[in-house]
């Protein structure tokens, strides 16, 4: 097996016996965007939520095979669930802030941690904002309800609160897919600089998102991994014509 920060290996999912993710074999390297792409319901999300165990909250889910985090089994019992969403932390694909304070919400997973002081919270607050490019607008509005920003901010504040607790990898459900474009453009300028410091992992349906923002890109067809290359080759070269069809936009071969 071909070592990455996130390895996927012979994974396989049901819901209540009815597949999801057929056999997925798949390697997310250390620090760098890896993109999943497929037509709607092919698993796509399903995998992304796989990596930190957010499945486990859907009733009837059986999973087969390994995710490894840094060569650890997640579904062995050895990383705790708790430890494992600090490392890996998620943003969704609408903006989900708390109805807190914009302070609050990226002080909240820290607090959870155990950290109550207060200067050394500040710290964190900032440091984040600034990495998500908020700390100049906000810095003087940090009592405001994080629920008056306008959308592009509220997800930038998502991903905020997410660097809080010092993750390792970032999943990212399609987290532009209710931003105008530029807060589309601001969310990928932000992957691109955080990918020195995590490995990134996106669920996107926007082709020209994941060849702009990715490294790698990962296709994906009725919870098959139909091919995985650097995103410069699949999207010039791809090996299959399922993958070719897809990405220019023409109807998918039909399966005999």
């Amino acid at each position: 097996m071909v070592n990455g920060k996130v390895v996927v290996s012979q994974l396989n999912l049901a819901y209540r016996g009815r597949p999801a993710l057929r056999d997925i074999t798949l390697v997310f390297p250390e620090k760098a965007i890896t993109a999943i792409i497929g037509p709607s319901g092919c698993g796509k999300s399903t995998l992304l939520r796989t990596i930190n165990r957010m499945n486990d909250l859907i009733p009837g889910v059986e999973i087969r095979g390994q995710v490894l985090l840094d060569g650890e089994d997640v579904y062995g019992g050895t990383i705790l669930l708790e430890e494992l969403r600090r490392r890996v932390g998620m943003v969704f694909q609408r903006p989900n802030p708390f109805p807190l304070s914009v302070f609050d919400n990226v002080a909240y997973g820290p607090r959870v941690h155990g950290i109550r002081d207060r200067t050394l919270l500040a710290d964190i607050v900032e440091r984040c904002l600034r990495a998500v490019g908020l700390w100049d607008n906000l810095r003087d509005r940090l009592r405001r309800p994080a629920l008056e920003l306008p959308l592009g901010q509220q997800q930038q504040l998502c991903l905020a609160r997410v660097l809080a607790v010092e993750p390792e990898v970032i999943l990212l459900d399609e987290p532009c897919s209710a931003l105008d474009p530029i807060s589309t453009l601001r969310i990928e300028q932000l992957m691109q600089e955080l990918k020195e410091r995590y490995t990134i992992i996106i669920v996107t349906h926007n082709m020209q998102q994941a060849a702009r923002a990715s490294d790698l890109t990962a296709f994906i067809l009725d919870g098959e991994l139909v091919e995985w290359a650097p995103t410069e080759i699949l999207f010039t070269s791809p090996r299959d014509p399922r993958t070719e069809a897809y990405i220019t936009g023409r109807r998918l071969p039909v399966p005999h």
